[in-house]
Order: C-alpha cells, then sequence, then structure tokens
C-alpha cells in the first residue's frame, strides 16, 4: 500500500495519484516529501520493498573472473541457476558438486546466496546421470545448447529428438527441467531468425513429444517466443527475459560506432520484439521471469576483432528490470517476476528476506579490476535511477 513518512498535503496526494494510478502498488512507500522552496513542486523519493529475487540464467564462470563477480550477484539475488558452459563444460553431477563448492568458497562472508547447479547436455549424456543428479539435490536443470550456438557450445547437442530421446524421457520422470538455448545453428538461416526457426523445427515438436516435461526457453528476444511461451496451456514452458532484450533493440549494437558490449547471443532484435517482451513480463503472466544472462568477459575478449558474445549485468539488472515496469506503470507486477513466477515453476519456496529498491539515482562503475584485466558491465559510467540494497 501507498503511504508517506509525515505529513501529506493535498498536493502531493494529487502527485501520488499521478505517479501511481491506476495501479495498485503493494510494496511501495513514499519515504519522504517536501518543497524545496516555496515556488517548486514537491519531489517524491519511492521506495520498494519485495520478497528477494532470484535469478534463474547465470554464468559465473571460474578462476579469478568467478571471485571477481559473484558477489554481485549474491549482493541482490538469494539463489541463481548457474549455467555449465565452462573449459570443460559441467557434463556430470560430479563435476556439479565440485563446481558448487567453488563458488561457495568464493562467497563474501556470511552470505547466504544459494547456487543451483545444472547439467551441460551432450550427445552421451546418459539417462543414469539424471537420476544421479536429481538425487544430489544440487542439480536443478539441464541446459541444452546446440552445438556451437553461443560461448563454449561446442560440445553440445547436435540432434535433439535423434539422440537425447531417453535422456528426456527420464527428466520428465524426475521432473527435471530443460533449459534451453532457442536457437538453431544452421548458417544458412538468417541470424535474427534463429530462435523463430528453432521454434518451429525443434521447441514445437519437443513439446507436442513430451509434453509433461519442463522446458524454460531462456532469454527471448521475439515476439514470436513470447506467442509461443503463451500457447502451451499445459503450464509446463516458461521464459526468462534479460534486462538486456528489455531496455536495448539491434540499433544499439551500432549507434555511434559499433559496440562490442552490447554483442550478446540471441542476438538483440527489432525494436516490435523488445516491445513485445515488455507487453510479456509487465502484464502479470505468471510464464515469464526474470534471468539475467549476465555473462562477464574480459574487456580484451570484447574489444576485438572477434569479439566474445555476452552481456556483464549482474551489478545493474535489479535496476534496469525496475525502470521497465516503471516506465510501463506496472511497478505493482515487478515483485512476481523477480520474485515468485521462477521458484514457483521450479517447485521451489519463495525466499523469506526482503530487499529494497530506491528511487535513488547512482553511477554505475566503469569496469571492475581482477588479477588478468577488467570486465565492463552494462551501463558502464552511467546514471541510473533505482538503487538496490538487501534489508
Amino acid at each position: 500500500m501507498l503511504a508517506s513518512k509525515g505529513a501529506v498535503v493535498s498536493d502531493s496526494r494529487v502527485m501520488m495519484r499521478t505517479l501511481f494510478s491506476p495501479c495498485n502498488i503493494s510494496h511501495i512507500s513514499v519515504i519522504s516529501f517536501g518543497r524545496k522552496s516555496s515556488s517548486k513542486a514537491f519531489s517524491a523519493k519511492m521506495e520498494l520493498s519485495i520478497t528477494r529475487p532470484d535469478d534463474w540464467h547465470l554464468h559465473l564462470r571460474d578462476g579469478d573472473v568467478l571471485k571477481t563477480v559473484v558477489s554481485h550477484s549474491a549482493h541482490h539475488f538469494g539463489r541463481a541457476i548457474v549455467m555449465p558452459n565452462l573449459k570443460p563444460p559441467i557434463t556430470t553431477t560430479a563435476a556439479a558438486v565440485a563446481y558448487r563448492e567453488a563458488i561457495l568458497k568464493s562467497l563474501p562472508a556470511n552470505s547466504d546466496f544459494s547456487p543451483l547447479m545444472t547439467l551441460y547436455l551432450t550427445d552421451t549424456t546418459s539417462p543414469l546421470e539424471i537420476k544421479l543428479a536429481r538425487e544430489s539435490q544440487v542439480v536443478f536443470g539441464v541446459k541444452l545448447y546446440p552445438a556451437g550456438a553461443t560461448t563454449n557450445s561446442q560440445d553440445g547437442v547436435t540432434d535433439l529428438l535423434g539422440k537425447c530421446l531417453p535422456v528426456l524421457q527420464e527428466m520428465v520422470e524426475h521432473n527435471m527441467p530443460l533449459l534451453v538455448h532457442g536457437e538453431v545453428t544452421n548458417p544458412e538461416v538468417d541470424i535474427f531468425d534463429r530462435e523463430k526457426v528453432f521454434i518451429e523445427m525443434v521447441l514445437s515438436p519437443l513439446v507436442q513429444k513430451f509434453p509433461r516435461l519442463k522446458v524454460v526457453m531462456e532469454h527471448v528476444t521475439t515476439m514470436d517466443a513470447v506467442k509461443f511461451v503463451e500457447s502451451c496451456t499445459e503450464g509446463n514452458v516458461a521464459a526468462t527475459v534479460t534486462p538486456q532484450h528489455l531496455v536495448l533493440n539491434r540499433n544499439s549494437l551500432f549507434q555511434g560506432g559499433l559496440q562490442p558490449h552490447n554483442y550478446c547471443l540471441p542476438v538483440l532484435k527489432r525494436e516490435i520484439h523488445r516491445q513485445a517482451l515488455v507487453s510479456a513480463v509487465t502484464s502479470g503472466s505468471k510464464r515469464f521471469f526474470l534471468g539475467t544472462d549476465s555473462a562477464p568477459h574480459d574487456r580484451r575478449k570484447k574489444e576485438c576483432s572477434c569479439g566474445c558474445a555476452g552481456i556483464y549485468n549482474a551489478p545493474v539488472a535489479l535496476s534496469a528490470y525496475a525502470k521497465v515496469f516503471e516506465q510501463a506503470n506496472a511497478l505493482d507486477k515487478l515483485e512476481a517476476f523477480t520474485s515468485f513466477n521462477g521458484p514457483d515453476f521450479y517447485g521451489l519456496p519463495r525466499n523469506n528476506s526482503k530487499i529494497k529498491l530506491s528511487k535513488t539515482p547512482w553511477k554505475v562503475p566503469e569496469s571492475f579490476s581482477y588479477a588478468s584485466g577488467d570486465i565492463v558491465p552494462m551501463f558502464a559510467g552511467e546514471m541510473l535511477d533505482w538503487l538496490p540494497s538487501p534489508l
């Protein structure tokens, strides 16, 4: 509910109605109102208290990069689905357990951040590995990378329905979600159409063959993906949406010259697709939830003749999501997207703790240094409107 600290005169009530109507925002407190002078309008400082979010798609890497970036996610999120595309990839439960231990050792002191591990699906993954993964109680999904689709995907699947049927059936039996990088890799398919073609050629047949298989279509980028997710009436198909695909379109790759730090896969799409994603996440649908796809790369691997795909957004993701929902007059739906829909789909409890989002301008660091170089974050050096902090 809306509340003010201190007396609120009629002018400020009008302002509040203007800012928030017709939304019913249950977790916003207007923490201060005041006149700068008798001739100036009232200013409002907003504060949102929401259930601590989770990140359902996160790259933490390993080594020095892991030690540098994990604290940024742990500061904001309670849990995260951690991607397995390391070198070598995390293809076994034993490797997932070991990687989890490395993450826990890299966390700041007294952190309660919980990494939720995943397996990297290959043409030779065995059904027994799925059983072991479920019994481990630390593996929560299996990641499908079509071979060659993105960073470290060379060991990925070459023929999902031809070579992975026994594994998929075992996943159904153990209620293990399949997390999908939804792009075909056929070089004859235009890069901007690869998600749409993947839906037609792979995902639709998969869902028809395994209607009880839980599928997360990760980092959706198109109107086609939104329509597909909404069309799956059984409730076993959902999607994560990144901050970059909500706030940037493909012009952002080229404005003012080539912008390597805006290059990610799936690549940014047309403005009509960005608008479709915004409409989907702010609609209140339970099928869409937060997944940053935060992907750190050393600056030298981004700013080079063959730059890596990936945007490092962990420090700014919540600020970006809040801005998107604010601009859509849907701040009342932000908490469900960030904190409820994901755990509900995965069958996990919602977090008990809270975080605060304050309408307080703050400047994003230009970079984050580590032993071998530095990592440039999304919105480097820019001012953002919403500042997240633990409660």
